[in-house]
């Protein structure tokens, strides 16, 4: 499959696309929430190496059933077991019983009262786990396709409102903006210090892994770029090579792209979002040498005074909440993409796909987006309801309705 034309031909668009070249939009349909309704039983009975045929098994599915823009190749990727325990305190989550919603218990309340319970923040790579599930992997699979680590840690580890909400829940952090303005200030400004400090441990102990080619970033997308410069290295070289088989250079974070969104400050206003999030938020982009930024946030109401102004930014998340109007102005001729993320209601509600409905919808974004480097990145379909076949006619139908769309771009 790695071998198929199309392949090659999609990596081709994928670089196209994220240098803003592209002849015309990307799709990815995310398949991990409904997995379980296209997933064939799985045949090993070994746990580990149930995981490896997971994995191998998922990397295939979406060209065997909806031929979105994802490409398959000849990587098989082990993860890098790594923990960051920030402030070294244990944050809580109670989960409702179809482990998606959860409620906080609050390490902080009172910031003024509770900032002492905060201290250094514990970083620990678990390195034999991570070098034997390597080994078996090189065992099992070598022969077959390149195995390689990869850090899946970083896709979400800098959206920095949601470690806040993890310490002091979503209302008392709302009302510590207003209640106590310098704590809160205090409280983001050692966050960042933690997280430069986990980043530079990163580094140094060889963790950060060159994400150019088919990495996937969080909020859905790809990171295939030549833009970004550095040794072509992998990182953690001894654990690729063997111990003492050469040296290469460590890969530092201003040579990949990140990933940030603060989905929990939707509720604040431009002005709070001006003042508390915003100045931390641009020193953490100063450390990446790509930005995408965003998830399921509406960006507009920050766009003009503080997102537009991130470092680095190369894609920003228009989500189903955004006012697509305004950005698709404010992006027009641009070179930061437009990340479209359709409304999961037209394949994840019920079982029939309406399709004029969904045409009609994706078309006003197709007009709206002449001027624009767009992609669509459907996520949060969470059922099919028994009919998979909408997902392929879903890809299939934005490429009809955007096909010539970045004409003038």
């Amino acid at each position: 499959m790695a071998h198929l034309p199309v392949m090659e031909e999609r990596q081709k668009l994928w670089y196209l696309h994220n240098a803003c070249k592209g002849p015309r939009p990307m799709v990815v349909m995310e398949e991990d929430t409904f997995l379980d309704e296209i997933l064939p039983p799985l045949q090993c009975e070994d746990p580990e190496a149930r995981q490896m045929e997971w994995k191998l098994r998922k990397a295939i599915l979406p060209q065997q059933i909806f031929q979105d823009d994802k490409v398959v190749d000849e990587e098989f990727r082990v993860g890098v077991r790594i923990e960051n325990r920030l402030f070294g305190v244990e944050m809580k989550k109670k989960f409702a019983s179809d482990g998606i919603g959860y409620h906080i218990e609050p390490v902080l309340e009172c910031l003024e009262e509770d900032m002492e319970l905060l201290g250094d923040s514990v970083f620990i790579y678990h390195e034999k786990e991570t070098v034997d599930q390597l080994a078996l992997a090189e065992d099992i699979l070598g022969d077959l396709l390149h195995v390689r680590l990869e850090n899946m840690a970083n896709h979400w580890e800098f959206s920095l409102t949601e470690k806040i909400v993890w310490l002091m829940g979503m209302e008392n952090m709302f009302c510590s903006m207003v209640t106590e303005p310098d704590a809160f200030h205090c409280l983001m400004d050692r966050l960042i210090t933690e997280m430069l400090r986990f980043l530079r441990w990163e580094e140094e102990q060889g963790l950060l892994f060159l994400n150019h080619g088919n990495d996937y970033m969080g909020s859905g997308s790809f990171c295939f770029t030549r833009e970004l410069s550095g040794e072509e290295s992998r990182g953690a070289a001894a654990l690729q090579k063997g111990p003492g088989e050469g040296s290469q250079k460590k890969v530092t974070s201003r040579q990949l792209w990140g990933h940030m969104n603060s989905q929990e400050s939707v509720g604040i206003s431009p002005d709070m979002y001006h003042e508390f999030i915003a100045p931390y938020f641009s020193r953490m982009a100063e450390e990446f040498g790509l930005l995408y930024y965003g998830c399921c946030e509406p960006v507009d109401p920050y766009w003009d005074r503080d997102i537009s102004q991130y470092p680095n930014l190369r894609k920003v998340s228009i989500s189903p909440w955004c006012k697509e109007e305004m950005m698709a102005e404010r992006l027009s001729g641009s070179r930061i993409i437009y990340s479209r993320k359709p409304s999961p209601n037209f394949i994840g509600v019920q079982a029939a796909f309406d399709e004029e409905a969904f045409r009609q919808y994706i078309r006003h974004t197709a007009a709206l987006t002449r001027g624009c480097h767009t992609e669509y990145i459907f996520r949060d379909i969470y059922k099919l309801n028994g009919n998979i076949g909408k997902l392929k006619r879903a890809v299939e139908i934005v490429r009809e309705e955007t096909e010539g769309t970045l004409e003038s771009a």
